[in-house]
C-alpha cells in the first residue's frame, strides 16, 4: 500500500461522487443526495470554482476524499475553511488518511494565513466525534446549525415584495 494526497482532478469526478454517495449513505441519508457528477465538475473545475477537493489515493486508487471552501471570520478578519466532507472508505480507515487530508487542509490554512478549519459532525457519530478530539478539535458547543432548504427556502425568499430586485 503506497497512499498519497493530491488535489482532486476532473478524472476524479465519478469517483468522488461515489464516495459522496457512501457518506451520506453512512450517514442514513443517501435519499437527500440530489447531487450529479456533472454539478461537482462545475463545482470543482469550472471557469469560477468555489469549492475545492483533496483526494487520497492508495495504489492508485481513490479512497477518500477531503471537499472544502471558504469560510470568512468578521472577528479574525480573515477566511477559514470550511471543510464540507471528509470520507474515507471503511476498509482503509485507521491507517491515517483521514488525519494527512485534515493536516493538508491546516496546513493549507497557516500557509495562506488563515484563521481556522471548522465542519459539522452529526451527533451519534461517535467514531468521527472522537478522532476529532483526538486531534484536538474543540466542539463549538452553544452554537446550533440552522438551514433553510425547500418550502422554508422559498418562503422566505419570497418574504419581502421586490427582495430580488434589491439584490440584483
Amino acid at each position: 500500500m503506497h497512499p498519497a494526497l493530491r488535489p482532486a482532478r476532473s478524472d476524479d469526478v465519478d469517483r468522488i461522487h461515489q464516495l459522496v454517495v457512501d457518506l451520506a449513505t453512512y450517514e442514513r441519508a443517501a435519499d437527500q443526495v440530489r447531487a450529479t457528477p456533472e454539478q461537482l465538475r462545475r463545482a470543482l473545475f469550472g471557469p469560477s470554482p468555489a469549492v475545492h477537493a483533496l483526494v487520497a489515493e492508495v495504489d492508485g486508487v481513490v479512497v477518500g476524499f477531503a471537499l472544502w471552501f471558504l469560510s470568512f471570520s468578521t472577528w479574525e478578519g480573515v477566511h477559514g475553511v470550511y471543510l464540507e466532507d471528509l470520507y474515507v472508505e471503511p476498509a482503509h480507515r485507521g491507517r491515517g488518511l483521514g488525519r494527512a487530508l485534515l493536516a493538508a487542509l491546516a496546513e493549507t490554512a497557516l500557509a495562506r494565513g488563515w484563521a481556522r478549519v471548522e465542519w459539522s459532525v452529526l451527533d451519534w457519530n461517535a467514531p468521527a466525534l472522537g478522532f476529532y478530539r483526538a486531534l484536538g478539535a474543540v466542539a463549538m458547543d452553544g452554537w446550533t446549525v440552522h438551514r433553510l432548504t425547500g418550502d422554508a427556502l422559498r418562503a422566505v425568499a419570497g418574504a419581502q415584495d421586490g427582495a430580488r430586485n434589491r439584490l440584483s
